[in-house]
């Protein structure tokens, strides 16, 4: 599907606090309607970190149900819960997510410095999360924060065969401190050495976003912009909404002759299954 472009959008993320950045979706009234606006922009996939009542990051899982079947009713968005919480959550409750039966998930691929914190996801966690979404048919995001992140994704895949819908779609999160940089050349190498017939989508983290934008699309790849990533628009202009990112995404991706997929269209290249 070279034509088009898969954009997934992450609105919220678990990092940022709701005082410093007031256009954060926090609740679920913000978050449906930053998933409308975004649909509308040209999103197919929302990426999802929920907040409790004091806008702290949580993995509450009544909470995270609702959350889908509000985003579910609202929107034809495929919703793909996080599965990373944040880098405090315990491992049991990253798992219990599966639960509020989400289209796809995130699954990361290795422990990684994550600024000042730790990231953990050691190989056995990896392993039972993984056959969790073969068992509960949920689509995994592949979340791959290093080269070295690749390794084990192939070694998942050996070991352990191909995810639920049999198609293997990666993230590159790129710009993080502690991960691989966002620029062009390791994109390329990150690009190589994905698995055969694997697509692949890019995130760069804060000021690497646009750069890793423009070389996703020239090497043609897929884009994931959002808040969680990026919270400057150019220098000195914060973003406004999420729906701004994803108009510029889908902007860029018209100018490169991939306009954004559609979510119907979304389903079938991820192997989703409908709900």
């Amino acid at each position: 599907m070279g034509a088009t472009t898969l954009i997934t959008v992450a609105p919220t993320g678990a990092e940022s606090a709701k005082s410093d950045v007031p256009a954060l979706p926090v609740t679920l009234e913000e978050l449906v309607r930053t998933a409308k606006e975004c649909e509308a922009a040209g999103a197919a996939v929302i990426h999802v970190h929920i907040r409790d009542d004091a806008a702290r990051p949580t993995l509450d899982l009544p909470r995270l149900t609702d959350t889908v079947q509000a985003l579910r009713e609202a929107t034809g968005l495929i919703v793909q819960l996080s599965t990373g919480g944040a880098v405090t959550d315990p491992y049991e409750n990253r798992l219990r997510v599966l639960e509020a039966d989400p289209d796809g998930c995130s699954l990361t691929c290795g422990t990684v410095n994550f600024g000042d914190e730790v990231f953990m996801n050691p190989w056995p966690f990896m392993v039972e999360l993984y056959q969790r979404t073969q068992e509960l048919e949920i689509v995994p995001e592949f979340e791959l924060f290093d080269l070295g992140q690749i390794a084990a994704l192939h070694r998942l895949l050996d070991k352990h065969g191909l995810p639920y819908g049999g198609r293997v779609h990666c993230d590159l999160v790129m710009g993080v401190p502690g991960g691989m940089p966002g620029d062009t050349r390791t994109l390329v190498a990150a690009v190589n050495a994905l698995p055969e017939n694997a697509t692949w989508s890019a995130t760069g983290v804060g000021r690497t976003g646009l750069p890793v934008l423009f070389a996703a699309l020239s090497a043609g790849g897929h884009l994931r912009v959002g808040m969680e990533d990026t919270l400057t628009y150019a220098k000195g202009q914060p973003v406004t909404s999420n729906a701004q990112l994803v108009e510029r995404a889908g902007a860029l991706s018209r100018f490169a002759q991939r306009p954004p997929m559609t979510p119907a269209e979304a389903r079938e290249f991820l192997g989703v299954k409908s709900r």
